[in-house]
């Protein structure tokens, strides 16, 4: 894994720069981080990724957020941490891990059907209800979330 360094941070240390490039507002964030476990990913001593990950269910782990900063994307960042989310949920004994990202997330979508998570459900007008102003992305304002489900026992087999 090159010169990076994965970690758990506490909740006093929350690096919201980074959460902000994948959820669109501090107030959202806070409405998850607190009771989430946070990740970061670090080359030498600089951060350039995090993950947040909550407990739905004994048997459900959510990644509430995930980000690389712009200078390291597409450099396979974003997969290493996929693959320590599903180190954890096996280690941890969850049966699936889930993600939620926009209708309009074309790319987030792909990403993740890449990286073996299949559609599980849409929650319709999330965006709408939950965020106080409109949100585009992709020319589009967001409207729905998409929940995508990895099935774990695929690893732990």
């Amino acid at each position: 894994m090159a010169n990076y360094i994965f970690t758990q941070i506490s909740s006093e240390e929350i690096p919201y720069p980074l959460l902000l490039l994948a959820d669109e507002t501090v107030e959202a964030i806070d409405k998850y981080i607190f009771s989430s476990e946070i990740y970061v990913l670090k080359d030498h001593q600089k951060e350039i990724a995090v993950m947040a990950l909550y407990k739905n269910s004994a048997q459900q782990l959510e990644i509430k957020n995930i980000a690389v900063i712009p200078s390291f994307r597409n450099q396979g960042i974003g997969k290493i941490l996929i693959n320590k989310a599903k180190e954890i949920a096996v280690k941890d004994h969850f049966a699936s891990l889930i993600v939620g990202t926009s209708d309009t997330g074309y790319d987030q979508i792909r990403f993740y059907e890449k990286n073996g998570f299949i559609k599980k459900e849409i929650r319709k007008d999330f965006f709408i209800k939950n965020y106080p102003v409109p949100i585009y992305e992709n020319g589009m304002q967001m409207r729905d979330m998409i929940i995508l489900e990895y099935l774990l026992h695929n690893l732990s087999e």
